[in-house]
């Protein structure tokens, strides 16, 4: 697909290095919608991913306009009810130095968003803007086989790191979400997914709205030494 047809620019791209510093979960959108061309062209891009013997174990649903909006409420609603349903286990605990990034992260976000730490009803109001998308005009659920295994999960997620690099480096936002997966069954409903197809998670995407607080919220990086061993 050329420039021309997915209406980009010579310039509109950012450089490897620009386009991974850019990525980062954003958590409100404008209400613009990605136009359809750039979405294609994105989405095949993530199709380069490497995958196991080139098996490329993963099926996209990518939702936009009144099929988006449908499932906003849908999610909203289910889940207030109660009405959960996931294919993977969700712990949701972590020990140690995994722990700490957890609780760091939580700290950095509520702080950008005025939350204290004792406020329930705010910490449980912005849990909940995770349904909502974000209020992002387009949401896309990875699924994996359900014969898959832990290296097709990897492939799934090289896949979904992909395609946020490529949304990043055209100046699209994204943010992916363990929480998108708590309802599976609607999912497949609702984009008519059979039922061998399992969901990992969900990635809310679009332009970021830079006004909101939750946009302001930086997150660090381990350094090098603890996550890297060189060996020569």
């Amino acid at each position: 697909m050329t420039k021309m047809e997915t209406g980009l620019g010579a310039g509109d791209s950012l450089t490897f290095d620009e386009t991974v510093l850019a990525r980062r979960s954003v958590r409100a959108f404008r209400p613009d919608p990605v136009p359809q061309p750039l979405l294609e062209h994105v989405f095949a891009l993530a199709g380069r991913a490497p995958s196991n013997c080139n098996t490329q174990p993963w099926l996209s649903a990518v939702f936009g306009g009144a099929a988006c909006e449908r499932l906003r409420r849908g999610f909203m609603a289910d889940f207030a009810a109660g009405k959960v349903s996931m294919d993977f286990p969700y712990a949701g605990k972590y020990d140690g130095i995994y722990k700490d990034r957890q609780y760091d992260a939580a700290e950095k976000l509520y702080g950008a968003m005025g939350i204290e730490r004792a406020d329930k009803a705010g910490r449980g109001a912005a849990f909940m803007r995770n349904f909502a998308f974000f209020d992002a005009p387009h949401v896309a659920f990875l699924f994996i086989p359900d014969w898959a295994g832990v290296r097709e999960a990897a492939d799934a997620g090289m896949y979904a790191q992909t395609l946020m690099l490529g949304l990043a480096a055209h100046g699209i936002g994204s943010c992916p979400q363990t929480a998108l997966s708590f309802l599976c069954d609607m999912v497949r409903a609702e984009a008519g997914i059979d039922a061998s197809w399992k969901l990992l998670f969900g990635i809310s995407f679009g332009y970021e709205d830079d006004g909101q607080p939750a946009n302001a919220c930086r997150l660090g990086r381990a350094v090098l030494d603890d996550t890297v061993r060189f060996v020569n």
